[in-house]
């Protein structure tokens, strides 16, 4: 109890004057906090203030389109997240009459959520004294108690929840829970740390061992993939291009140029004998040009995509529809986003 009264005491005076902190709004909250899921605080404010305007009730946002939530969710990443978002504020609006779960137990039914944002939301909205665990939690705990179970084995899962959930105050869970996961933010950073000053100092296992840099501990990550992209940017005579939209992985139902994945990185002479190649340019005379002389390399959680971006010049062809001043209403990925931003249209 005096561990979590120390973190509040510390958060009432040192909390950052964050916009969803001055509600306790369920829909408010659970925008926010899916759009902080792998999303630093800086970078995914303004996502928030977006969504916000365009869709102020989850009513709203439930009477969207996929292609309008992608659009505005451009540039975020982890796309499920925006897709999960809608199916959830279609089912709650739908099945719900609009009226958003209360409990952990019913917010874990909607898609997306998980133990995490089904307990801050709980805690924050309606007192339930449920624990939050992220990854400054982990860091907090770790530290504090001297834990060295990996962090994200599924043992160690189970062991800081329960570590979790004996620490907070229930009187007040809605605070401690905000309190820590800002005392990991602020205070108790992955590196560089300023242990000098934490309230906590005085019975931090880690600071006593000299073992702050080694905690938390996590397993070896998976291997990164290494992917090759090769994006065929169509030019048309009459100023027409082709774009298609992906069915499957993780940019599902976003657009992105014809593309061709190989192996390894290609020449333009290998490009040109590729079937996709052949076929989207049956019969017509092309000019081919590499964008970039230096392959880009996009950079993702578990995969690396080297990409190439060839500009074919060639004829009209009912094949090639989309006028270039339409192609930037089509929600993209980054990694299309970037180069629309670069490639001057003639």
């Amino acid at each position: 109890m005096i561990f979590s009264k120390q973190l509040i005491y510390w958060y009432l005076h040192n909390k950052r004057n964050l916009p969803w902190r001055t509600t306790i709004d369920p829909y408010t909250i659970w925008l926010s906090e899916i759009i902080l899921q792998q999303t630093r605080v800086d970078q995914g404010m303004s996502y928030y203030f977006k969504f916000i305007k365009n869709f102020p009730t989850v009513f709203h946002l439930a009477a969207a389109s996929e292609e309008e939530v992608l659009k505005l969710w451009q540039g975020l990443g982890y796309y499920s997240r925006a897709r999960n978002l809608l199916f959830s504020a279609k089912y709650i609006v739908n099945e719900l009459n609009g009226n958003f779960p209360a409990t952990y137990n019913e917010l874990l039914k909607l898609k997306g959520v998980g133990d995490y944002t089904a307990s801050a939301i709980a805690s924050i909205c309606f007192n339930e004294p449920t624990a939050v665990v992220d990854g400054n939690v982990y860091r907090v705990l770790a530290r504090y108690f001297g834990m060295d179970m990996a962090i994200n084995s599924s043992e160690g899962i189970k062991i800081f929840k329960q570590l979790a959930q004996q620490s907070i105050d229930k009187e007040n869970p809605s605070m401690h829970n905000q309190a820590i996961m800002e005392f990991g933010a602020l205070m108790c950073k992955p590196t560089n740390p300023n242990c000098a000053i934490c309230p906590l100092n005085n019975s931090c296992f880690a600071l006593s061992k000299n073992s702050v840099k080694d905690l938390p501990v996590k397993e070896k990550k998976a291997k990164v993939k290494k992917r090759y992209f090769n994006y065929i940017v169509i030019h048309s005579s009459d100023h027409q291009t082709k774009i298609v939209q992906r069915e499957t992985g993780i940019w599902k139902n976003l657009y992105e140029f014809p593309l061709i994945e190989t192996n390894s990185i290609i020449d333009e002479e290998q490009l040109i004998e590729h079937e996709i190649f052949k076929k989207l340019f049956c019969n017509l005379d092309v000019n081919v040009e590499l964008f970039d002389k230096e392959v880009l390399v996009h950079k993702l959680t578990h995969q690396h995509i080297y990409t190439k971006f060839w500009v074919v010049t060639t004829g009209s062809s009912s094949n090639f529809s989309l006028p270039w001043k339409s192609i930037k209403k089509y929600p993209v990925p980054a990694l299309i986003d970037n180069f629309l931003n670069r490639y001057k249209i003639n």
